[in-house]
């Protein structure tokens, strides 16, 4: 089978991480994959901010529970997270930052990296807080959140493949 259709259909979400930072390299390598993703118009919208600092990640992770309604890490404890802003000027916004975050996870799978589609980005960075913070880091402009990215390596089997609903295909 070829490498790329393997990818796409053996890549798993991962739900529990080594708290070990996965090589600078391979988040690069994830980040230029997710950024080379096709946009509209190929207006490329949407960035990627990388969260490799504890304290920060571990902010947003509470963020992220307490728009959640929860208690716990809904991070999973990966050192890692990539989130992915989509301006919202541009009508494709939506789709093209879920072509980033999909073109992630399926390198970070390449890589040997588990990944993790974690939502609730849109709502956390709608915050005063975080959009002070964005603007902290050179972020300016009316940008949402698409999803949170969770990178690093498994601290789990590796989930089975589960069967694909069926009647989800129509050929005219």
């Amino acid at each position: 089978m070829n490498e790329i259709i393997k990818n796409l259909t053996e890549r798993r979400s991962i739900k529990k991480y080594k708290s070990e930072m996965p090589k600078s390299e391979d988040i690069d390598t994830v980040i230029n994959a997710g950024i080379s993703a096709a946009s509209g118009r190929n207006m490329q919208s949407p960035i990627v901010v990388a969260i490799t600092d504890k304290a920060t990640r571990d902010r947003l992770s509470a963020a992220n529970a307490k728009v959640m309604g929860a208690d716990g890490d809904p991070f999973y404890n990966a050192p890692c997270i990539l989130v992915v802003l989509a301006h919202k000027d541009c009508r494709t916004y939506l789709y093209d930052g879920s072509l980033v975050m999909g073109n992630m996870m399926t390198a970070a799978h390449s890589l040997g990296l588990g990944s993790c589609w974690v939502h609730r980005a849109k709502e956390v960075f709608m915050l005063d807080e975080w959009q002070q913070w964005l603007r902290s880091i050179g972020v300016d402009g009316d940008y949402e959140g698409i999803g949170n990215l969770l990178l690093g390596y498994p601290d789990c089997e590796y989930p089975a493949k589960k069967e694909r609903n069926s009647g989800r295909v129509f050929y005219v």
